[in-house]
């Protein structure tokens, strides 16, 4: 009896001892963040969002969230040997991705898309979607999959600049760099500038030199004014920033979301570490909601000028192509 109450008491102790460890290493951390004037965390500076982990998750992890180092490490090690091999090549399934298959892309010095998952929480991630579980985005609604089969359709014009992608004017990022929600680029330039004031705070992207404008404590804008980067709101719940935004262009390159909201929540965890996190939803493009996280982590040195519309020859030369083509069309027609 007496061992037993001993054993009790010890487990006690050294439950008790653990969550003051816990508690002791929380608040250190808590304390470690940089604070601006008004007493919020300061999220100014220098931040980088890449990873290899995919938006959505691959099959081969299905049902698993997270993996082990070990598991990581394999996987990571992998990239990083198929991006060598693509090196100088003209095929490969990054080139493929890139839609430069055949033709050859950048070279590997060139690619900075990350080495790691994304780590949240301790753990290595296998996909930035934590919600729905599975990690993969929501089936899109009937009318939605109408739409985008004529956007497909309009991909193939090339009559004028205007009917062009917007990333192919030089308007707004590849992808969602620019956001929101701000997701990684999976070749380069996933690197960001915040700076902040009591009422306003601003990201600067450096694919394209996108930024966002963020007025705190404010009102969005009429639903007729639309903008790129949609309308954002922000305000403070704690320690956390929350950005509301609403308000995008009816052509809006994400995803083809015509009433897009997404709501974002940046939480520096320590120093060195923004936990970003996302929710997007728009019932006229997906059946429900869903969500994501990743890490913005501190990086070193500063943005660098994307200089898309200078000397931007690609445009020129694929609208002259797709003249030729025409042209070449015309004469087998013996028009």
């Amino acid at each position: 009896m007496t061992r037993i109450l001993f054993a009790c008491m010890s487990l006690m102790v050294s439950t008790l001892v653990q969550g003051q460890n816990t508690a002791s290493k929380t608040k250190a951390a808590a304390s470690s963040i940089p604070k601006a004037a008004d007493g919020h965390p300061d999220l100014q500076g220098f931040w980088t969002n890449a990873t290899i982990t995919p938006l959505e998750r691959a099959s081969q992890y299905a049902g698993k969230l997270t993996v082990s180092d070990a598991e990581a490490a394999a996987f990571e090690k992998g990239q990083t040997q198929d991006l060598k091999d693509e090196d100088g090549q003209s095929d490969g399934p990054l080139l493929r991705a890139s839609g430069s298959a055949g033709v050859g892309g950048y070279n590997a010095l060139f690619i900075d898309r990350g080495s790691e998952f994304a780590r949240v929480d301790g753990l290595k991630r296998t996909s930035l979607i934590i919600d729905p579980p599975d990690g993969k985005i929501p089936q899109v609604t009937p009318e939605a999959r109408q739409r985008q089969a004529g956007l497909f359709r309009n991909f193939n014009n090339y009559d004028n600049v205007k009917v062009r992608p917007l990333t192919e004017r030089c308007i707004i990022g590849f992808g969602s760099t620019s956001g929101p929600p701000m997701m990684p680029d999976y070749f380069y330039n996933n690197n960001y500038q915040i700076v902040q004031t009591a009422d306003t705070i601003m990201i600067m992207v450096e694919m394209i030199h996108d930024v966002r404008v963020i007025r705190l404590n404010g009102q969005h804008e009429p639903a007729s004014i639309k903008k790129w980067l949609g309308d954002s709101i922000g305000h403070w719940e704690g320690d956390t920033l929350v950005i509301d935004t609403t308000n995008f262009t009816d052509l809006n390159p994400f995803e083809d979301a015509q009433n897009l909201h997404v709501v974002e929540r940046l939480t520096r965890v320590d120093p060195e570490t923004i936990l970003y996190q996302f929710t997007v939803e728009d019932p006229g493009m997906w059946t429900k909601p869903w969500s994501g996280e990743l890490p913005i982590t501190k990086m070193q040195g500063q943005l660098y000028e994307y200089a898309c519309h200078e000397a931007n020859y690609g445009l020129v030369n694929t609208l002259n192509g797709a003249r030729v083509a025409e042209q070449e069309a015309a004469k087998k027609a013996g028009k």
